[in-house]
């Protein structure tokens, strides 16, 4: 066994040791980790009644090779092991971080011996997204004659970070970013299991500050239960034993910022005001602030870069075009890698904002055109400016002294363009 290989607990049963208590000194995270499919927590589009994962779970397989998508916290290793383990397979983990070609060439074949035992592997590999192309291509033998099973976790999109043969051989599974009554559901569950859990040391936290913390949380369940640890562990217990944790306790555990932000209240708003105001006077400084802010607090980035686009146009425009450029590639680049590293990009793309010089002309000049368009809906279009498609509406008169202006230079300022009760009006007087 490689020295990033972990036992398995998910041997066929006739040969698997009861499995061991869970490691008391382990995160309350990891001895959280459902043992079962009741236990799990969200996800209901994948193991809800009906659904694929159910369907497999209640079938007992056979297992298709999988992709788990989804961000932080949001079950996928706790799915790959209860899959595993209903289907009566051998799980064996690996870390794309730490593992090589060397350990996958040594996990498969230990599955290879355990399929002449007739037993089933599942290979697990965290951030499979880390793998380069030969890593990768190592695996697809092992996948295509059905040695293992692979289930890969990934935060990245895996259309672009797993290569096409292997995802051609898997099936994808998005998981959701956890919703607030799902993570206050493992909270309550971790403040009140005696095994497990933190019931032994009697917590109790107002159902206000635990909504706040399932909030802050941004749909990773690791966040919740870690702060829910650390707060827990930093409360002294009163003369009867019980740890009253106040809200900053729960402040300091998740991180001031993060706590205080709501990304559905009235701050997330008036937040990204503050930074599109900073950056159309002009203040990086303010700009970065305010950036931080609103990251440091868990708001979407994609959420940021969209209004950063539109200020490009609105409040720099054609006083500096480049900037509606810098901003689309920031925009291109943050979906593509995702946070932390997509904070320079977006960082980028404030500041270059905030020098770059401003104008409101393309705003000024569409209003002014769209009021007359307002006022002016039953205007006709000028024949001249119609296509005649047919022998009709040629005799009626379409296209009837249209000047084609590569043939015709003249036309560019002899042929009006306008409805004729408009003909003159100017709506870009071409200032910056």
């Amino acid at each position: 066994m490689s020295r990033h290989e972990t036992p398995s607990f998910f041997e066929p049963a006739e040969d698997r040791p009861p499995d061991p208590p869970t490691d008391g000194d382990a995160p309350l995270a990891e001895r959280m980790r459902p043992r079962s499919l009741d236990e799990f927590v969200g996800q209901a589009h994948l193991v809800g009644k009906g659904r694929m994962v159910r369907k497999i779970i209640d079938g007992g397989g056979p297992l298709p090779s999988m992709i788990l998508w989804g961000g932080p916290g949001t079950g996928k290793t706790t799915l790959g092991r209860l899959l595993a383990r209903h289907v009566k397979a051998k799980f064996v983990p690996l870390s794309a971080v730490l593992a090589g070609v060397k350990d996958l060439r040594e996990s498969i074949a230990a599955a290879r011996e355990s399929k002449r035992r007739g037993w089933r592997t599942v290979l697990f590999i965290d951030e499979i997204h880390r793998f380069n192309k030969s890593q990768q291509d190592a695996l697809l033998p092992a996948v295509e004659d059905g040695t293992v099973t692979l289930v890969g976790a990934t935060t990245e999109n895996p259309s672009f970070e797993v290569n096409a043969a292997l995802l051609s051989r898997s099936r994808v599974l998005v998981l959701h970013p956890l919703s607030e009554s799902d993570i206050a559901t493992l909270l309550d569950r971790a403040l009140t299991d005696e095994e497990r859990g933190l019931g032994k040391l009697c917590p109790q936290m107002g159902s206000e500050s635990l909504r706040h913390l399932a909030k802050a949380a941004s749909g990773d369940a690791r966040v919740a239960l870690t702060a829910l640890e650390a707060a827990t562990l930093a409360t002294e217990s009163d003369e009867l034993g019980v740890r009253h944790i106040m809200s900053e306790t729960l402040v300091e555990a998740i991180g001031r910022a993060r706590f205080a932000y709501d990304k559905g209240g009235e701050d997330h708003y008036n937040l990204i005001s503050a930074l599109i105001k900073s950056l159309r006077n002009s203040d990086a400084n303010a700009g970065l602030y305010w950036l931080a802010r609103l990251i440091e607090g868990g708001a979407d980035p994609i959420f940021i870069v969209r209004r950063l686009c539109i200020l490009a146009s609105e409040d720099v425009g054609l006083a500096d075009p480049q900037a509606m450029v810098q901003t689309a590639a920031a925009a291109q680049i943050v979906q593509f890698i995702g946070l932390p590293e997509g904070l320079f990009p977006l960082s980028q793309a404030v500041i270059y904002l905030a020098n770059a010089p401003k104008s409101n002309r393309i705003k000024r000049a569409y209003f002014a055109a769209s009021a007359d368009a307002n006022a002016t809906a039953r205007e006709p279009v000028p024949l001249h400016l119609r296509n005649a498609v047919t022998t009709l509406l040629k005799d009626v008169g379409y296209g009837e002294g249209y000047r084609y202006v590569h043939d015709d230079s003249a036309a560019a300022t002899e042929m009006p363009c306008l409805p004729e009760s408009l003909v003159g009006r100017v709506y870009d007087p071409g200032d910056v």
